[in-house]
């Protein structure tokens, strides 16, 4: 981790070597990271953290937080600043000093604003990758033949700061880099779960810790992390819980609860959420666990995956029906 000498903020990548508010040299900082700097942890005051695995809203400290966040802190990527015109400017002319030309200058204005774009921007692409089936096999949990498929290799990516994304056969990995955090990617806007149902199966690839929990998005803004509903799972400890999400928050509606329904270890467990109006009703292996008000949900929101505490879950058939 670097430190601004001037300004004092950190910065997780060790290869910045300006600060992106004044322009200052970074300079290495101590392993222990300021508490300002990781977002969603927990308020001394929070009541919320007095289950070690119940979000509030903030990140529970004894568990760090979900990348997207109902622990430690959130993973949202820092506002965009304009600091980085001023490194371009300096890198620019100590480049055209030493002959680095014209070419160098743009590389590194590329990469500074690319280490500034927002989480929501990279996990929110909306080109033709994503496909759709028009009538998959139905569920086991479902009668329904009407089945929208989501392609999950829409998402994956060389290279992200806060994730890991690969596509193994028919599975998609995903998993937060760092313990305390959580990672979330949501589909564009064409695939609207708002008046209809959505499920997805999930399964914890190495049956790691995960106090965060993983599982299904869902009536989500196609920004990431300012208004969803998170239906989360820990096989592990065979329990589940359901949060939802505001610019820089989450907040529990149900704390972490026992279920039989869950499936332990590695074992593939089908998370559903079904659209009744006023109600949603929340399922784990085509039996319902608990109803919610649908009260916080986006118009025409989209579904989407949630990845806690870096442990590495593996997501199949992720799929919309009416």
């Amino acid at each position: 981790m670097k430190i601004c000498p001037t300004c004092r903020k950190t910065y997780a990548d060790d290869n910045l070597n300006f600060c992106l508010e004044d322009g200052s040299v970074l300079t290495f900082a101590s392993n222990e990271p300021p508490a300002t700097v990781m977002m969603g942890q927990p308020r001394p005051t929070d009541p919320v953290n007095a289950f070690p695995s119940t979000p509030g809203s903030g990140i529970q400290s004894t568990f760090g937080q979900p990348q997207v966040q109902p622990y430690p802190m959130q993973q949202r990527p820092q506002k965009s600043s304009k600091a980085w015109l001023w490194i371009v400017g300096i890198v620019g002319i100590i480049l055209l000093l030493c002959g680095g030309g014209f070419a160098g200058l743009v590389l590194i204005g590329m990469q500074n604003q690319n280490q500034a774009n927002n989480l929501s921007t990279t996990n929110n692409r909306t080109n033709s990758r994503t496909n759709t089936s028009s009538s998959p096999a139905p569920s086991p949990y479902t009668s329904s033949s009407d089945v929208e498929s989501v392609d999950l290799s829409f998402w994956i990516k060389d290279f992200s700061v806060w994730g890991t994304t690969e596509m193994v056969g028919d599975e998609f990995l995903m998993a937060a880099k760092q313990k305390g955090y959580y990672y979330v990617l949501v589909a564009p806007d064409q695939y609207t779960t708002d008046g209809k149902n959505v499920r997805v199966t999930v399964r914890n690839v190495d049956n790691a810790n995960s106090s965060l929990g993983y599982g299904l998005i869902f009536h989500s803004a196609p920004t990431p992390l300012t208004k969803d509903y998170a239906f989360l799972i820990d096989a592990k400890r065979k329990k589940y819980r359901v949060a939802r999400h505001e610019p820089s928050k989450e907040t529990s509606m149900v704390s972490w609860k026992d279920s039989s329904a869950i499936k332990d270890g590695t074992q593939d467990n089908v998370l559903e959420a079904r659209d009744k109006g006023d109600i949603i009703e929340l399922y784990i292996n085509g039996e319902m666990v608990t109803t919610i008000k649908d009260q916080y949900g986006h118009p025409n929101g989209v579904p989407g995956l949630y990845s806690g505490d870096g442990a590495k879950i593996g997501f199949k058939k992720l799929e919309i029906w009416k």
